[in-house]
């Protein structure tokens, strides 16, 4: 996914939040989709709403996903906690081995249905990506820069803290951003276990034949996925930026 230059993404922005806000603005596009009196822009429930509580369950599984994946590359990136590698491995990637849709299945006997089946799916398949990243952020450090602590003096948790993870962090994002936008399109699925997510909006417009409702909760996702895309891979330049620069203040 590439990065959109600078105005196409403030003016993919400010259409999504015109939408959200006041989508009887954008009926007369939508019209032409749907059959004669059928309601042509959601009126299940607010988009905006919606939009908030999509974005709060994809929040959860991440920030959930990426404190376990990262804790597990740190554990086995340590000489003491080498040998769970394949133990880790075979964790993070169940969620890979198992799709969403069953994981749903699995889980809703379990813990009923709503927005736990949804966060326990998305937690799983974002552990994979963010996993990986952070093992080789934390397993290609500069040498150097690590003998150069160690000449410092600094103990192991000192130089994990303040060299390594500093260092991996812009390898660590990617993997976030990756998960990111996975988990922003598959979360979608959680509203058929009634959990709170634009896929009401989808759903709605299958079950009554309402292209224009498809069409809408689609595009809201994938102009989520974009923006929030962009956004994670700007933030990555500027910490691979100041990695750089804390690499040449070791070295130097």
């Amino acid at each position: 996914m590439a990065s959109l230059p600078a105005l196409l993404r403030l003016t993919v922005f400010l259409a999504l939040l015109a939408f959200l806000l006041q989508p009887g603005w954008f009926e007369p596009l939508l019209k032409p989709l749907v059959q004669e009196n059928a309601p042509a822009v959601y009126n299940r429930g607010s988009l905006f709403w919606l939009t908030l509580l999509h974005l709060r369950t994809v929040l959860a599984a991440t920030i959930a996903a990426t404190v376990v994946a990262v804790s597990l590359a740190i554990l086995v990136t340590r000489e003491a906690g080498a040998e769970f590698l394949p133990l880790s491995r075979s964790l993070v990637n169940i969620g890979q081995t198992f799709p969403p849709v069953a994981v749903l299945a699995l889980a809703v006997p379990i813990f009923g249905f709503g927005e736990k089946p949804t966060l326990i799916a998305l937690f799983l398949y974002g552990l994979l990506p963010i996993f990986e990243n952070a093992m080789t952020g934390l397993t290609t450090l500069p040498p150097a820069v690590i003998e150069a602590a160690r000449g410092a003096g600094m103990t192991e948790r000192q130089r994990l803290l303040q060299i390594e993870l500093p260092l991996a962090l812009p390898v660590i994002l990617t993997g976030i951003r990756l998960s990111v936008v996975i988990s922003l399109a598959t979360a979608t699925i959680g509203s058929t276990v009634a959990a709170k997510t634009l896929g009401e909006v989808i759903i709605a417009g299958l079950q009554s034949n309402n292209l224009a409702f498809v069409l809408q909760g689609g595009l809201i996702v994938a102009a989520l996925a974009v923006l929030i895309h962009d956004a994670l891979q700007a933030l990555e330049r500027a910490l691979a930026g100041r990695a750089h620069v804390l690499c040449l203040s070791w070295l130097n």
